[in-house]
């Protein structure tokens, strides 16, 4: 992505570009280093769910690629989704994680 920024995590690169449009956009790229394509395929919809839950928080008009390095074949979907945040803290977009339901008694719905 020309123009943009990055952050590298042990698990994930980030790109991203902020530019005039309207819509936030998220790709994906997930290579035959990181595993076979049942792997691949894994760590894609981890990343997708995890991009999904972060879209309303980044600024319009944002685009990003999100690269998988091959420890995201072995990592839970909290270690990808901290690293999602850690770098998009780093290139100073929001992206927190959101939080979870709770139900009067503070527990998790």
């Amino acid at each position: 992505m020309r123009g943009g920024v990055r952050a590298g995590r042990r698990r994930l690169v980030l790109h991203a570009l902020v530019d005039s449009g309207e819509q936030v956009k998220a790709g994906f790229v997930v290579s035959k280093a990181v595993g076979n394509s049942v792997v691949r395929h894994r760590v894609t919809r981890r990343l997708r769910h995890l991009v999904a839950a972060r879209l309303g928080t980044l600024p319009h008009g944002c685009a990003l690629v999100v690269r998988a390095l091959p420890p995201a074949a072995e990592a839970s979907s909290r270690e990808l989704g901290s690293d999602l945040d850690a770098a998009l803290r780093r290139l100073k977009l929001t992206g927190a994680a959101p939080e979870a339901s709770r139900d009067s008694n503070g527990s998790a719905v």
